[in-house]
């Protein structure tokens, strides 16, 4: 079958991948949703409460339910390798590695409730990686545009799995998309790629920031009406 190549799909990938064969993607690269909030001091729970009453607005958020094991299974079928960020909320789910790969934020969350370093779990069988990119609140050594999202990866964590785990034209499926990070980091990286998120909101976003990649013109800049060159000499 045809699949949806360098798209940004809106929809549930349950849905959306129901028809799509075994092996079908070179990697499955992907943050899912973990099924759980984390409020940190008084003064920030009052409107994330509010927020999160309804489905809905818990996922204009990026706070959606966590996949059981038979969808994360089916998910994962799909690609010939995966890596899945968060992977030690789906332990039940992944079969054993050597390969887990630690993301190293070097900030002190000892008083939050917050992670210092992230794990995924891989189906590569590789020693354990570790990648350092700082990370505590606005203090970050990312070169990203600030994100609308809530729980967003850095791009040079995406492109540092990328590189490594994949080639030159690969096809990468990022099932839980989000702000498009993992697209962004495959189309930077010469790589093929299909996004797919529920959020409508987080969709256009990614798009928004891939056609950024193509133009060079920011997507804040663009928003405001900045042409790139191409456009400006046409």
């Amino acid at each position: 079958m045809d699949l949806p190549v360098n798209r940004i799909i809106c929809g549930d990938c349950l849905e959306v991948m129901k028809d799509w064969p075994d092996n079908c993607v070179d990697l499955v690269l992907t943050d899912p949703p973990y099924g759980k909030v984390c409020y940190r001091g008084q003064n920030q729970i009052g409107r994330l409460k509010e927020l999160n009453r309804t489905y809905e607005s818990m996922a204009k958020w990026g706070i959606t339910k966590k996949p059981t094991i038979e969808e994360l299974k089916t998910i994962l079928a799909a690609g010939t390798n995966y890596i899945v960020w968060g992977g030690n909320y789906f332990l039940e789910a992944l079969p054993s590695t050597n390969c887990f790969l630690i993301w190293d934020k070097q900030a002190d969350w000892s008083e939050t409730c917050f992670a210092g370093v992230e794990m995924a779990i891989t189906s590569f069988n590789e020693v354990a990686r570790k990648f350092t990119c700082r990370r505590q609140g606005f203090i970050t050594d990312s070169n990203d545009e600030k994100i609308d999202h809530p729980t967003p990866k850095p791009s040079e964590l995406m492109m540092w799995c990328i590189e490594r785990y994949s080639n030159l034209s690969d096809l990468i499926l990022d099932p839980f998309c989000g702000s498009g990070t993992t697209c962004v980091a495959a189309k930077m990286l010469g790589r093929n790629y299909i996004g797919i998120d529920i959020s409508p909101e987080y969709c256009k976003m990614a798009e928004e920031r891939l056609k950024a990649v193509e133009t060079g013109v920011p997507v804040k800049e663009a928003r405001q009406g900045q042409l790139s060159l191409l456009e400006i000499l046409k």
